[in-house]
């Protein structure tokens, strides 16, 4: 599991403290979103029914995982669905993680946010971000002006209240994600039973406000016409997918061996625990404190029981990496993609692992691995990146620059895509496929004094 550092506005730590909190991190710290490629197959694979029964292309909706106990999700600037990791853990099945995100996906049919649409779909993730949780910090204090850290001047309400739904709207979301449920012949008791996960949390919060019911206001009408329909719908009694069950409980546990203290996974997860879940987290949050001792053995239980699993292949794998051991790593990330060949973190990650092994004969493989993932994910900056870095030593410099341009121009850096770009044409094959690239870089990035600033490059962890 990776985490990247997203570069807000000045001030925007102390937008949304009041509101939001990073689980073992101080309540200031930047916001981050999380990557993980078992994590985020697994959402994809609940939710693509869902996105193709609402009528839309699901490819191009992309889903954000957001580094928050908080149970919140939200849609903004476009097809853009953020999830709270909070909210994965606290749902119980797939069917209440599928339930909300059918919800969600209600408000992209029904045209909710198209007052201010239009200005957010070409705004980036950090700006979007950067709106909306400073919105949501207002809204916690009940004083607009309280978000003025976080958000940029001459930013109308609309932007402020971006998630902010009216009765009638929540209402219509529900619906439409009852009826996108039924039509995949999905019960909407998981809905229904997420209701009641947020009524218990709000109880627990004592009056203090939880972020999905600023946004969603949760009434009574509303959970008794999703009662209604689930005591009438021929779909309701329908289980989850057993092989879903599964997922859904690997993807909590890992979660919480990442997120979590130590003395709390193993609170959830204790060593008497000697299911596939428990193993799982407990040799996460082993190899999070160093004690490598205890984790390795952990996983290599895991592995022993399921070697065809790409993701065990690929923790152990990242165990070793970042503990020094990289060639030892490098076997194991091997045998993850091949194991899952379509998966583009993967790909990237072992290329990463390839490079840094300073090994001559891996460069022009981690060319081809970066290359696999960038055909899947064409605007994977840290893939650009360590393309850039490839290219670089392999010699091919107008090719490293080309490959740190596209980086910039992903992360919404223009000035420094343009610069790169520059440095491609001066050193690439007029007319060449390459050269051609560079000049449209040049062509579709922005100069303008409202982009992002340069000097702040969004890192990985």
């Amino acid at each position: 599991m990776r985490k990247r550092l997203i570069s807000l506005l000045a001030g925007m730590a102390l937008a949304v403290s009041p509101v939001l909190t990073m689980p073992s991190e101080a309540a200031n710290a930047i916001p981050t979103i999380v990557r993980d490629a078992e994590i985020e197959t697994t959402i994809r694979d609940y939710t693509t029914p869902i996105f193709t029964a609402a009528g839309l292309d699901a490819s191009a909706v992309h889903i954000y995982l957001l580094n928050s106990d908080q149970i919140n999700a939200f849609v903004a600037g476009g097809m853009n669905v953020f999830i709270y990791t909070g909210l994965l853990i606290a749902t119980q099945r797939p069917l209440q993680l599928i339930g909300v995100v059918a919800h969600e996906t209600g408000h992209i049919a029904g045209g909710h946010l198209a007052r201010i649409q239009e200005g957010l779909h070409a705004a980036t993730i950090t700006g979007i971000l950067a709106m909306v949780l400073g919105g949501i910090a207002a809204a916690a204090s009940q004083n607009g002006g309280a978000a003025a850290g976080g958000i940029m001047a001459g930013q109308d309400m609309a932007e402020r209240s971006i998630l902010s739904y009216t009765r009638t709207m929540e209402a219509s979301a529900d619906a439409a994600a009852l009826k996108f449920l039924d039509r995949t012949h999905q019960s909407s008791r998981g809905l229904l039973e997420f209701f009641g996960i947020l009524q218990q949390q709000q109880q627990v919060l004592f009056g203090q406000p939880n972020p999905y019911l600023i946004n969603h206001p949760l009434t009574t009408e509303r959970i008794d016409a999703v009662q209604e329909h689930v005591d009438q719908s021929p779909y309701s009694n329908i289980p989850d997918r057993p092989d879903w069950v599964i997922r859904h409980k690997r993807m909590v546990a890992k979660l919480i061996g990442f997120l979590w203290p130590l003395p709390r996974v193993l609170q959830s997860y204790p060593e008497s625990d000697r299911s596939v879940y428990g193993r799982y987290a407990r040799s996460i949050a082993y190899y999070r404190v160093g004690l490598l001792q205890r984790s390795i053995p952990l996983i290599d239980s895991l592995i022993a029981e399921q070697p065809q699993d790409p993701y065990f292949q690929e923790l152990k794998g990242q165990m070793l990496y970042e503990n020094g051991r990289g060639a030892e790593a490098l076997a194991y990330y091997q045998r993850a993609t091949a194991l899952a060949p379509d998966e583009p973190l993967l790909s990237m990650e072992l290329a990463e692992v390839q490079i840094e092994q300073n090994d001559p004969s891996l460069i022009k493989p981690a060319i081809a691995e970066l290359h696999q993932c960038l055909q899947m994910e064409p605007d994977n900056g840290d893939a650009w990146r360590l393309l850039g870095m490839a290219y670089g030593r392999d010699g091919q410099m107008g090719m490293a620059a080309l490959a740190l341009a596209e980086a910039a121009a992903a992360n919404d850096h223009p000035k420094l895509a343009r610069d790169q770009a520059n440095q491609a044409i001066g050193l690439l094959p007029v007319g060449s496929p390459a050269w051609l690239r560079a000049q449209d870089i040049l062509t579709t990035t922005k100069t303008d004094s409202a982009s992002s600033d340069d000097s702040a490059i969004p890192l990985q962890q």
